[in-house]
C-alpha cells in the first residue's frame, strides 16, 4: 500500500504546527539546533505516514516530535541498552511491510514495558500525557482531578524513575491494554482510549489509598490507672 500523496493541507497542517513542535523539541533538549532537527526529522516521517488514518494531524505530529527529541537524548543509552526511548507515536503499516511493521510493534512493546516498570500509574498517565502529547497542565490536572502543582511535581518525578534504574514485576494484562491504547492513539491522533485507560488507571490508585487511610486502626491509649 503507497503513501497518499502530499496534499497542499497536509503540507499547510504540518507548517501551522511547527512553532509548536519546536517548542516541544527545545523544552526536552536544551538546544535550538538539535531541536530544529527533531522538527526537519518530523517534516520527513509526516510525507512518509499513511495520512489518511491520521484523524487529528496535530496530535500525530507532536508525539512523533516528542519521540524523536527524547530519542536524541537516550541515543547514548540507547545504543549501550539496544532499547527505544519511551514513545513510539509513527504509524505501523504492517501491509506495506510486515517485517517493519512487526519491529515497530516490538519497539512499543519495549516502550510501554518500560513504563510500566518504573512508573505508577498516575506517574505514567502525567508523562504520557505531557511528554508524549505536549497536553498543558492545567488540561492534565482536569483530566486526572489534580492541582496542577501536583501535576507538575508527577512529570517531574517521572523524568527522574525513567532515568534511574529501579523496575517492578508488569502485569501482561496492563501492558496489553496500555500497548493497544498507545497504538490507537499513534496511528490516528484519537486520544480519548488512552486519556480514559489512564484515569481510570491514575484514579484507582488514589482510591486505593484513601480507603487505606479510612481503613487504619484507631490508636486508643491504654488506660491510666490512678493510685489510691
Amino acid at each position: 500500500m503507497s503513501t497518499p500523496a502530499l496534499t497542499a493541507k497536509d503540507t499547510a497542517g504540518f507548517h501551522d504546527v511547527r512553532p509548536r513542535l519546536f517548542g516541544v523539541a527545545y523544552r526536552i533538549l536544551g538546544d535550538a539546533c538539535e531541536a530544529e532537527d527533531v522538527v526537519q526529522d518530523a517534516w520527513i516521517r509526516w510525507q512518509r505516514a499513511d495520512r489518511s488514518v491520521v484523524r487529528d494531524p496535530a496530535a500525530f505530529l507532536v508525539a512523533t516530535a516528542t519521540r524523536l527529541a527524547i530519542n536524541v537524548t537516550q541515543s547514548a543509552r540507547a545504543r549501550r541498552e539496544t532499547q527505544v526511548g519511551p514513545w513510539s507515536p509513527e504509524p505501523i503499516d504492517g501491509e506495506a511491510d510486515p517485517a517493519l511493521g512487526a519491529e515497530r510493534r516490538d519497539e512499543l512493546v519495549r516502550a510501554v514495558q518500560l513504563l510500566l516498570e518504573k512508573l505508577s500509574p498516575p506517574e505514567r498517565a502525567v508523562c504520557v500525557l505531557r511528554e508524549a502529547f505536549d497536553y498543558a497542565y492545567r488540561d492534565i490536572a482536569e483530566l486526572l482531578a489534580l492541582s496542577e502543582a501536583n501535576a507538575r511535581q508527577l512529570v517531574a518525578r517521572a523524568r527522574r524513575r525513567l532515568a534511574g534504574g529501579h523496575r517492578r514485576p508488569v502485569d501482561a494484562g496492563d501492558r496489553e491494554r496500555l500497548l493497544e491504547a498507545f497504538l490507537a492513539a499513534a496511528q490516528t491522533g484519537d486520544l480519548v482510549r488512552l486519556e480514559q485507560l489512564l484515569a481510570a488507571d491514575a484514579g484507582a490508585v488514589a482510591a486505593a489509598r484513601v480507603a487505606s487511610v479510612t481503613r487504619l486502626p484507631v490508636r486508643r491509649e491504654a488506660p491510666v490507672r490512678v493510685a489510691a
